[in-house]
């Protein structure tokens, strides 16, 4: 006979089922409310009906962390095992993890570490668990989270539920327009690979008393990294790239959180990126001599002196966005995103890719939605509007060298409806642009077409294909953003011709 996840004895599972499925909801008077999986029905903090482990383990805690983990896909760790081989893996060895689980036994596999290089140069390392580990960080987490994240302050806004990069962004930006145009930018130095385990351990254990979890959650910041092969242990930084990751840095950045507002100052912070607002640049400076070092001494980090500053907050980028000059504040989308995103089109519109122009023009709606949802904040319409020429002249010259051959584009353009002179072809058709002295990126531009009705012309012979489809007058930011700091409508997206 199998045992259930709390233990009673059960009937046989069925065939191809996970250990946590098969078992219904356990009986409970009737209108009474349902225990929630992220709540212990006992004490949480040991004794009682239910330590904390329990609850880890507690059967629908697992299928949502479950179901999680496969929404999330990713990358395998080290030991190979995909996304999709986790489920059967599961069904069949589940019983053996929880035992050792519950009796400590449980020993996390070393991460994989991988680097990310930053747009500023340099690089970015993270670690990727393997996909048991990601499962079960997921599991502690959605348990952890309701016992610390009500304690934090309201002054972080990063990996929270129900907060985000935009409620960071207009935080700040009210502190602008009351009067604190100076912001001192702290950034940490490698924040994720500095962390005390020691420290953070000692903060972890003012909330929660049940020791398994404790020696658990040690386990996963002493499991060390794969690097070439090798083993290497870590003894400071949280894991990196992992589930745990977000809510283990806002537990020890709390404490700095709680003496700035201490302190009285105008904050926010997002993750490791602490942005504090201020009326003067003497003020600025003031206050960086002293929060840096407060955190060098009190929590054991490193402040990078080159990157941190105090400037004026329309110089500086918070989470992408930037402000325009003047007591108004408006937000505009940083110089450094706007580079990100041309760089990123780029890639999806290489003229020398071979590839379906509906393919290609799917592949850029599909990352400009995300890209207009998350800076619909950006006041600037201006910007939105020169981002949409400028995509759709990358794809102009897309479909003028497909068409190569004179006779393939006069032919594409009869197409649509358009009557051709020599006159427009002997500046536009019959010169190549690949070969031309102005090369091919000013050979398709709009000037070069002569008149409104060649302009009209590309619009439509796009359209062939299916196309954004707005009319040339339209408002990019009201179509895409809104008239305010909220998307109403996204681009329209392609459909295929």
């Amino acid at each position: 006979m199998a045992r259930s996840m709390d233990g009673q004895r059960q009937q046989p599972l069925p065939a191809g089922s996970l250990p946590w499925e098969s078992r219904g909801d356990a009986p409970r008077a009737q209108g009474g409310p349902s225990p929630s999986a992220a709540q212990p029905t006992g004490t949480a903090h040991g004794g009682g009906e239910a330590t904390l482990l329990e609850v880890v383990l507690e059967r629908q805690n697992m299928l949502r962390a479950l179901r999680r983990v496969e929404r999330n896909g990713g990358a395998p760790g080290v030991e190979g095992m995909t996304v999709e081989e986790l489920r059967p893996f599961l069904r069949t060895q589940w019983e053996r993890i929880r035992t050792e689980l519950r009796e400590g036994r449980d020993r996390p596999h070393p991460v994989r570490q991988v680097e990310i290089p930053k747009p500023s140069g340099g690089v970015r390392y993270l670690g990727i668990p393997t996909v048991l580990d990601r499962l079960i960080q997921q599991a502690l987490l959605q348990v952890l989270t309701p016992i610390f994240d009500p304690h934090f302050s309201a002054h972080s806004y990063g990996y929270r539920p129900g907060r985000r990069a935009h409620d960071a962004v207009r935080q700040a930006r009210e502190y602008v327009r009351e009067g604190a145009p100076w912001v001192v930018d702290l950034d940490l130095d490698r924040f994720f690979d500095r962390v005390n385990h020691d420290m953070l351990m000692a903060r972890v254990a003012r909330r929660v008393q049940d020791k398994r979890v404790l020696k658990l959650l040690r386990a996963y910041l002493n499991a060390g990294v794969m690097v070439n092969g090798v083993v290497v242990e870590t003894a400071e930084g949280p894991p990196q790239g992992g589930p745990l990751s977000p809510l283990l840095a806002n537990i020890l950045l709390d404490e700095l959180d709680r003496d700035l507002e201490q302190r009285g100052h105008r904050f926010v912070r997002y993750a490791d990126d602490c942005n504090i607002y201020v009326r003067t640049q003497r003020a600025g400076e003031r206050v960086l001599a002293s929060v840096t070092h407060w955190i060098e001494t009190r929590l054991k980090l490193r402040v990078n002196r080159e990157k941190s500053a105090v400037d004026r907050a329309f110089r500086r980028d918070i989470l992408g966005f930037t402000f325009l000059p003047g007591h108004a504040a408006k937000l505009r989308i940083a110089p450094q995103a706007l580079r990100k995103v041309r760089g990123t089109l780029r890639r999806f519109t290489r003229r020398s890719q071979s590839q379906r122009m509906s393919s290609r023009i799917q592949a850029v709606n599909q990352y400009l939605r995300g890209w207009i949802g998350y800076f619909a904040l950006a006041e600037t319409p201006s910007v939105v509007d020169d981002l949409e020429e400028w995509v759709r002249r990358r794809l102009r010259l897309c479909l003028w060298r497909q068409w190569r051959r004179v006779r393939t584009r006069y032919r594409e353009l009869r197409k649509v409806g358009t009557r051709i002179g020599r006159h427009v072809g002997s500046r536009a058709v019959d010169t190549d642009p690949g070969t031309s002295r102005d090369g091919p990126w000013v050979g398709i531009s709009e000037p070069h077409f002569g008149s409104s009705r060649v302009w009209r012309v590309w619009r439509s012979s796009i359209a062939a294909f299916g196309q954004l489809g707005e009319p040339p007058d339209a408002d990019p930011h009201v179509r895409w953003c809104g008239e305010g700091a909220r998307v109403t409508s996204l681009p329209t997206p392609i459909e295929n011709g």
